[in-house]
């Protein structure tokens, strides 16, 4: 097969989780230096500018996600039908520029900053205070050896 066969197969033939996850794009480098990440996957309500395409130029929010038109929808840009009315354009990810993150999901953030989810830590004045004292060590039984089945049957006649 083709390559640009094979390709578009993994493109438009992808798994859903796949498709989100491809849903990525550039960062400033106001962001990739204050993240140090090349990349981040867009949400609803991070300020992109589109750097390619019809609307080049163009900034704005984005207003939906859409893993279906493998695109986003962005605040502004609209196209008129003929009827009367207006639509979304759907632009692809790798046209865009993020220049502002939301920073509403605290997980997201702290997956920006390469921290770990934090756990919530039970505070230290619920724990007891009480020390456990050490218990004696148990006392070993000598360990039975092996013995021939003579010897058993001499120390059974001698008793």
């Amino acid at each position: 097969m083709k390559p640009t066969i094979i390709r578009n197969r993994t493109i438009y033939q992808a798994s859903p989780f796949l498709r989100s996850k491809s849903m990525c794009s550039h960062l400033s480098d106001e962001l990739t230096k204050k993240y140090h990440k090349r990349s981040i996957r867009v949400t609803e309500g991070d300020t992109v500018k589109v750097m390619r395409g019809e609307f080049k130029g163009v900034s704005g929010k984005i207003t939906r996600v859409s893993t279906e038109k493998n695109g986003v929808s962005i605040e502004g840009i609209k196209k008129e039908k003929l009827k009367g009315g207006n639509l979304d354009v759907f632009i692809h990810t790798s046209n865009l520029l993020v220049t502002e993150i939301t920073t509403d999901d605290k997980w997201r953030q702290n997956k920006l900053e390469g921290k770990k989810p934090a756990k919530e830590a039970k505070p230290a004045a619920e724990k007891p205070a009480e020390k456990k004292e050490a218990k004696p060590a148990k006392e070993e039984k000598p360990k039975p050896t092996k013995e021939s089945k003579a010897a058993k049957s001499a120390k059974k006649e001698s008793k």
